[in-house]
């Protein structure tokens, strides 16, 4: 299937579940993530979750690693829509958020850091294939943002789905996930 097949499907699939259900997969996935070893990151690149697209709650795992990692660093996205690329924003308490014009929850202002700086990034995702090709919203920030970062950050989806076979329309310019927690799963790749 297609981007947009796929894009249609499994946000049709992810609006029907329920809140209560939806609290229940959020721990199942960090149940999964705290499998994971995350030797060597000091600097994560997360982002709010959207409530109206019913996305994995990301800050529950940030959270956890913020108490796993002595001076965790973490940064957010802040997006320029005229270029269709985005920066990393490091955050702190003192941080003031906003939403955009697309409903994404951004910081207002802070210190950018470079894409090299990341160790682990958070890649938001709709549905992702056997191979670790996501299928996210359709503006390509993601991908345009992880051409920049070091071949060895670590990139990591959230899904409340098993991956599909496989994306028929992959682009060279993609870059896939190194791994996709499920929540009875964990996908590397």
């Amino acid at each position: 299937m297609t981007k947009q097949e796929l894009r249609k499907i499994y946000l049709e699939k992810r609006m029907s579940i329920s809140s209560k259900e939806k609290l229940k997969l959020d721990d199942l996935l960090l149940i999964q993530f705290q499998r994971l070893s995350f030797d060597g990151v000091q600097v994560l690149m997360s982002y709010f979750p959207m409530a109206e697209k019913n996305e994995p709650n990301t800050l529950l795992f940030s959270n956890y690693l913020r108490h796993a990692i002595p001076n965790l660093e973490i940064a957010f996205p802040k997006s320029d829509f005229t270029s269709n690329e985005m920066q990393a924003v490091l955050i702190d308490e003192e941080t003031v958020y906003q939403k955009n014009n697309y409903q994404i929850t951004e910081p207002t202002s802070g210190k950018i850091i470079k894409p090299t700086d990341i160790d682990l990034i958070f890649v938001p995702l709709v549905m992702l294939d056997s191979k670790g090709f996501r299928v996210g919203y359709g503006k390509g920030f993601y991908d345009k943002f992880l051409s920049k970062c070091r071949e060895d950050v670590l990139k990591i989806g959230f899904s409340y789905f098993s991956p599909v076979e496989e994306i028929s329309d992959v682009q060279e310019f993609d870059i896939p996930l190194d791994y996709c927690i499920t929540p009875d799963k964990v996908y590397e790749f």
